[in-house]
């Protein structure tokens, strides 16, 4: 097979965007966590402004630029609405506000505070808001606001007027004092005078006639009837639309951190190998570890997929000895290699099952292994310390462990007679987790390939990368990757603590008979 091998992989999209769009959802925990808390703010401030009122008076400001001599000049001209505007935000007017109100000078600066003075475009008129946690009070501070810039406004204005006839009084008594010393040329020079003077009390006497009220009050503070601010439902519409924002951003940061592989095309890229299965989720109904040859199901039908691509992979002579194994713990190496070993078996061939874990797993306590009996010549195959496993397949499947043999040097030798060197013949090695075990690199330089299992969104690409650079650097050939979706352990948790299977009293565990096609294999441990 020289080809790519297709997979149908539901984890990963040609299309980018939809390809982002499955990475934010993956984190969809962390939406709906940004969902409840704009909620919760939406909420949180629609209950602050339920309480909140807010006035509005308006008052229209009159010229004040030079009332007395502005002869010609256009009113919107003479005001300068934004030196207004801040002269009624001042602390003086907040102080006239607070003795209208009745209250003491030192709460200024909270009514103050409470004030917001617009000016509309185009317009000559000041808009006061006034806010309180009462309907009466906030139409109260809104007037009293009002009345206080108007009063501060006039008094302005009346002391432009003092200073305006102050100056043009003394030009009268000056004057006044210049006709009473001159006694030459009377004829001309007191009518002159005379006629100065009366100009100067004539505009004394338009200066006082002048109004001097800084505005008048176009609309009157009501009290309002509904809270300030936007209503229950915009409030919780806007927590809804800004939490969820904060959510899609929270999951992109989470994904953009997140190293665990989780598509085809992250674990090909991270272990330079192709991947040849894909192993669906299963509902959890089964416990069984051995589900070829015994019941159905997608799961079952994925590991006859597998076992038929390594065998393309294989060529005519089989796929010959293949390890199994994960990265770390928590893998599904166990469940993989027995399926596996099952499923090369349903053709007829003779497939040898070995756990070469350095303790016992507890692999053997979930294989249907048959009673051990004395091996006939139909069975002679069976390295010693090995035993049949009932899996219900057409060819002959066994099982050996060489557990507890930590201490010792573990040999898989050549079978001098039996039918495992057939070309229909195969090995399955299960061992320790990969990063784990040194066991397993020792293996792997000497097996005719390895077959990584990897946890979909458990197993990180560093660790992929890491079992791709020891294998290659070692030797071995990385025959490519089985992802598993994940599937319920419990009960094989549980017989993990508590093993049911020992080897055989007769059988002489440190040495075991694994056929070889090219030699024999030695794992020393240290």
């Amino acid at each position: 097979m020289t080809g790519p091998i297709h997979l149908d992989d539901r984890y990963d999209e040609p299309d980018q965007l939809r390809d982002q769009l499955r990475r934010l959802l993956r984190h969809r925990g962390l939406i709906a966590l940004g969902v409840l808390l704009g909620l919760a703010g939406g909420s949180a401030l629609s209950l602050d402004r339920a309480h909140t009122y807010t006035s509005t008076s308006e008052v229209l400001v009159r010229s004040t630029t030079d009332p007395f001599g502005s002869v010609g000049v256009a009113a919107d001209n003479q005001v300068s609405m934004s030196t207004e505007q801040r002269i009624a935000s001042s602390a003086t007017v907040a102080l006239r506000a607070a003795r209208v109100l009745g209250r003491p000078e030192s709460d200024a600066g909270t009514l103050g505070a409470r004030l917001r003075v617009t000016n509309p475009q185009k317009s000559q008129v000041l808009r006061f808001e006034f806010t309180a946690q009462a309907p009466a009070r906030a139409a109260r501070g809104a007037n009293a606001f009002a009345e206080a810039y108007l009063a501060d406004r006039k008094t302005r204005n009346d002391a432009t007027v003092q200073r305006a006839t102050e100056a043009l009084e003394q030009q009268i008594t000056v004057l006044n004092q210049r006709l009473a010393k001159e006694q030459l040329d009377k004829a001309t020079a007191k009518p002159a005078a005379q006629n100065q003077l009366y100009n100067l009390q004539k505009r004394v006497l338009d200066i006082r006639a002048r109004d001097t009220d800084g505005g008048d009050v176009v609309r009157r503070a009501a009290v309002p009837a509904m809270p300030a601010g936007p209503g229950l439902r915009t409030l919780l519409g806007l927590g809804l639309a800004c939490g969820l924002l904060l959510g899609i951003v929270l999951a992109w940061v989470r994904s953009a951190l997140d190293t665990r592989v989780r598509t085809v095309g992250e674990v090909q890229a991270a272990l330079r190998a192709p991947v040849l299965g894909l192993l669906p989720s299963g509902d959890g109904a089964d416990d069984a570890l051995l589900t070829v040859g015994r019941s159905g199901g997608a799961r079952t039908e994925a590991y006859r997929a597998l076992a038929f691509r390594l065998r393309q992979l294989g060529g005519h002579a089989g796929p010959g000895h293949v390890l199994v194994v994960s990265p770390r713990r928590g893998g599904a190496a166990e469940e993989v290699g027995a399926n596996l070993a099952a499923a090369l078996a349903e053709n007829g061939g003779d497939v040898l099952l070995l756990d070469a874990a350095p303790d016992t797993s507890g692999l053997a306590g979930q294989l249907p292994l048959m009673p051990y009996e004395a091996p006939t010549l139909e069975e002679a195959f069976l390295p010693a310390g090995s035993v049949l496993v009932d899996a219900d397949v057409a060819g002959r499947l066994a099982f050996s462990s060489s557990g507890g043999t930590s201490a010792r040097t573990r040999r898989i030798t050549t079978a001098e007679a039996g039918g495992l060197t057939e070309a229909d013949s195969s090995t399955v090695v299960v061992t320790g987790p990969f990063l784990a075990q040194a066991d397993a690199l020792a293996i792997a330089q000497r097996v005719d390939g390895v077959l990584v299992v990897v946890g979909l969104g458990r197993t990180h690409r560093d660790e992929l990368k890491q079992v791709q650079e020891l294998i290659e650097c070692s030797g071995g050939r990385l025959l490519g990757a089985v992802l598993d979706a994940g599937r319920p352990r419990r009960g094989l948790r549980a017989l993990r603590r508590r093993p049911k299977y020992a080897a055989p009293s007769h059988a002489d565990t440190s040495t075991m008979e694994l056929p070889a096609q090219d030699g024999s294999l030695t794992v020393s441990r240290r």
